[in-house]
């Protein structure tokens, strides 16, 4: 039987087996932890996002695999879990591992803990590398409070009511995106809570042509605009606490009123309102000439 070292959990007993989520590499193998290598030795059953993948890194980590390997990724989840669970409360030792980062962090796996939580098998993790974690470390933004949102929604008017629902937030806050749709997700932001906001999109983070572009969020969408390329994840800063305005209709339309009362004219004013309450400046427009 393998010896496992530094753990906190074992299943030498039988009984309930033991799940383990192990975080892989995000870009350079030789960031994997150590132990990656010895949980993948001696697990009784590897899941995998990915099992190419798997094979690819357990190549390049000289580890060969004993125990079974299964995939277990967004498409099988639901009817995997069970089987895994099955697996667990019958003494075995699985393993998860995702494509990159740990597991269960916008990626496969939550359901597969909620489930072993609930029936009582015991459930750690191999810690490594995160994107969130890194990017969060390299943007040059505060990082005492911050706040993991995941991938933003696809429809244009979710993804707008999800950044509205943030404009107050005052955490750093930080995004999973795909390459294509980096420019749309940013000019989003830029709508909702100003091009000035600071940010930083971390491209290829750890990888040969890892890239970390700083500035405020309306620079980031023209350099968007050009093209991004590879895994990205966005860090920004979060609101200020400053003045803002209430994002129900009635409050809206009475802020610009009462801005064009000063003396304000009604395009500035309906910039202004729609920055301080994080909704789009189209929805402004809209109340205010009754669209």
């Amino acid at each position: 039987m393998p010896r496992w070292h530094d753990r906190r959990v074992t299943n030498d007993e039988r009984g309930p087996g033991v799940l383990v989520l192990a975080a892989t590499p995000i870009g350079r193998v030789a960031d994997a932890p150590p132990r990656l290598s010895e949980e993948l030795a001696g697990a009784d059953v590897v899941a995998a996002e990915d099992t190419r993948r798997l094979k690819r890194l357990t190549s390049d980590l000289g580890v060969t695999v004993t125990g079974r390997v299964v995939s277990y990724f967004e498409g099988n989840e639901s009817a995997r879990t069970p089987v895994l669970l099955e697996a667990l409360l019958d003494g075995k030792r699985v393993l998860l591992v995702t494509d990159a980062g740990m597991p269960s962090v916008s990626d496969p796996g939550y359901r597969l803990v909620a489930a072993a939580v609930e029936a009582g098998v015991p459930v750690t993790a191999v810690p490594g590398p995160s994107a969130v974690l890194t990017a969060l470390a390299v943007s040059g933004l505060p990082v005492d409070r911050f706040c993991f949102e995941g991938f933003l929604p696809r429809k244009q008017g979710e993804r707008g009511r999800r950044l509205a629902s943030l404009a107050g937030e005052e955490r750093t806050m930080v995004f999973f995106e795909a390459p294509h749709r980096t420019e749309t997700a940013l000019r989003a932001m830029a709508e909702a809570w100003g091009e000035d906001r600071a940010a930083a999109v971390c491209r290829e983070l750890t990888k040969t042509h890892e890239e970390v572009r700083r500035g405020p969020l309306g620079e980031l969408v023209a350099w968007a605009a050009e093209g991004v390329r590879g895994e990205v994840t966005i860090v920004v800063q979060g609101a200020d606490g400053g003045p803002s305005v209430a994002s129900d209709e009635t409050s809206l339309r009475d802020a610009v009123r009462e801005r064009e009362d000063r003396g304000m004219n009604r395009k500035d004013a309906i910039v202004e309102v729609a920055k301080l309450a994080g909704v789009p400046k189209r929805e402004v427009y809209n109340l205010v000439h009754g669209a």
